[in-house]
């Protein structure tokens, strides 16, 4: 038994409050070292020296990635307190893993020797709005997706779609555009918008903004913003925009007299100078995004800023009813503010959904009082690097899932938000070389993983382009021009995580062993127990399964009474 390797500590993703009368224990121990693990647990104050009246609950093994293996139980304490140790069990030996470290038999000699979760309140529950693990995304860069009004076109606006888009190029996309499509969202399934900036700035991206109470004029105006939500409204469409309070543009109106004046101006505290006189060139010395000089750092430790970006966060929801924020950046900016933020939003609006751009581990900003979900990019690089580039094996890529699934608390994986594309990457049929069975397999995987799925504008009827600016190209609108058969491939993916109660949200999710080269995966509920195999090699797979009923297939895969054969890049859903 190597007992370095096993870990347990109470609070974050290992023993949490899932809901105001469950608890969630997690452990990880050696990759398969241990036969069997066990939670020994009681009540603390049901005890005397020497006795201790406990209950053992079998834990089951959840997921496993290069180095550990990883257990799971959830339980519901009467007294909602908790004292609680480990059995550990392999070949060759039994142990009992406390807080005070590893034992042959259950110490009885002090209580303390164990785990402890002192008191299960409701306050701590971890709370995201239950709206959103319901939620189909779909992300619009809204100078690329529509032109609806072209009297708003800035100077110089090209042909809609004439030319591959370069770094400033302006095409004239506005809000009225996505009014005009509304109905083609509605039929593709999509029950929530993320918009990338709408508010004043320069460039045709307005992640260098200038005004942050005003709607860019090449959109429109506040009045076609509040038709746009209400439109959405009435669909059943939740709103959530890109709030870039990490950093200011270039010409924010306090960054501007800063440039005049340097230290003397007003608004110097508002960023972080390191000198009394500005310079932005040949570097900026001044803090900034990277070191893109058109873009200071804010400082929000200023309580004028932070009182300044508060108010912006108060007052599209007040007065537009947006439903949610995503936050660039967000990883740079203080936790303070984050508290802050997070209070300010939920008085006015409990269930507004808050969505962090963070690319690495965010526990820190997970714990209930920041962020209720990030932006999964590590699902989507395992997913880009196993299916599209095949540059890690099937072991691997369970194994990079995995970990992300244990990093974080079941409620916070309940509403991430997992993307495959985004308009700061390639597309997904470009990663997938334009294989479109390809792109299939990863959109399948995506709306059948945990969390709330995105999909980013365009690559529901294939669309391709490379890096930015390459992914930003202008929606194709031309029936002609679509992928017809992929946008009713996706259809049918959303309209199945709706109506199967294990397909979408209500499904938990663990991988199940089959052939080296087929990904297969279980999902299961209180109704429904569904089997996904899914094959990305250029091979028939087989698999000996019986199925109550099969849900879903592509053409080529067949199955039988023993059996399945997956066709290469095929995939079959059946119900157990």
């Amino acid at each position: 038994m190597i007992k370095e390797a096993v870990f347990h500590r109470p609070g974050n993703n290992f023993a949490y409050a899932y809901d105001s009368e469950t608890i969630h224990i997690r452990l990880r121990t050696k990759k398969e070292d241990m036969k069997r693990v066990t939670l020994i647990h009681g009540d603390p104050y049901i005890w005397k020296k020497g006795e201790w009246q406990t209950e053992e609950k079998p834990m089951e093994k959840t997921g496993s990635d290069d180095l550990f293996d990883y257990w799971f139980t959830s339980l519901q304490p009467p007294y909602r307190r908790l004292r609680y140790s480990f059995k550990l069990e392999n070949e060759k030996e039994t142990a009992v893993f406390t807080e005070k470290g590893f034992f042959t038999e259950v110490p009885l000699d002090e209580i303390d020797y164990h785990f402890c979760f002192p008191f299960l309140n409701s306050a701590d529950v971890f709370k995201a709005p239950e709206w959103v693990k319901d939620t189909i995304w779909y992300q619009i860069f809204p100078e690329r997706f529509g032109n609806g009004d072209p009297s708003l076109n800035p100077e110089g606006t090209l042909p809609w779609g004439s030319e591959e888009p370069e770094q400033d190029s302006f095409f004239g996309g506005d809000f009225q555009g996505v009014i005009d499509h509304l109905d083609y969202l509605t039929q593709l399934g999509i029950t929530g918008i993320y918009f990338t900036p709408i508010f004043k700035a320069h460039s045709n991206h307005k992640y260098d903004t200038t005004d942050y109470m005003e709607i860019d004029p090449q959109f429109g105006d506040k009045e076609t913003f509040r038709k746009l939500v209400k439109a959405c409204h009435e669909r059943g469409i939740r709103v959530m925009l890109d709030a870039v309070f990490n950093h200011s543009g270039f010409y924010f109106a306090p960054f501007q007299d800063v440039l005049k004046r340097g230290k003397n101006s007003p608004y110097s505290e508002w960023f972080h100078l390191w000198e009394d006189k500005v310079n932005t060139s040949p570097a900026p010395n001044y803090d900034a995004f990277a070191f893109e000089s058109y873009m200071p750092k804010l400082n929000t430790e200023n309580s004028e800023v932070k009182q300044y970006l508060l108010d912006v966060a108060r007052y599209w929801i007040e007065e537009f009813d947006i439903d949610g924020w995503r936050l660039d950046v967000a990883n740079e900016v203080d936790h303070f503010f984050w508290r802050e933020f997070r209070r300010t939003v939920k008085e006015i609006k409990p269930d507004t959904y808050i969505l962090g751009e963070i690319w690495h581990d965010s526990m820190p900003w997970l714990q209930g009082d920041q962020f209720d979900a990030v932006m999964n990019y590590p699902f989507t690089n395992a997913v880009i690097h196993f299916f599209a580039k095949r540059t890690i094996s099937l072991t691997r890529f369970k194994h990079q899932l995995a970990h992300v699934q244990h990093m974080y608390p079941v409620p916070v994986n309940e509403v991430s938000f997992n993307l495959l594309g985004s308009h700061d990457t390639p597309r997904v049929l470009t990663y997938a070389e334009e294989h479109k069975p390809t792109a299939k397999l990863m959109y399948l995987f995506q709306l059948s993983y945990e969390g709330t799925p995105c999909i980013y504008y365009g690559d529901e009827v294939g669309m391709t382009g490379g890096e930015d600016p390459g992914c930003r190209k202008c929606m194709v609108w031309e029936e002609n021009e679509q992928d017809q058969e992929l946008f009713s491939f996706l259809q049918t993916m959303i309209s199945l995580r709706k109506t199967e109660p294990a397909f979408g949200s209500g499904g938990s999710f663990q991988f199940v062993d089959y052939d080296e080269e087929l990904l297969a995966y279980e999902k299961r509920s209180d109704e429904q127990t569904l089997l996904f195999f899914i094959n990305p090699s250029e091979q028939s797979k087989t698999a000996e399964v019986s199925a109550k009923k099969v849900m879903e297939s592509d053409h080529y895969s067949t199955v039988q009474d023993d059996g399945i054969i997956v066709a290469p890049y095929g995939y079959v859903i059946i119900e157990k």
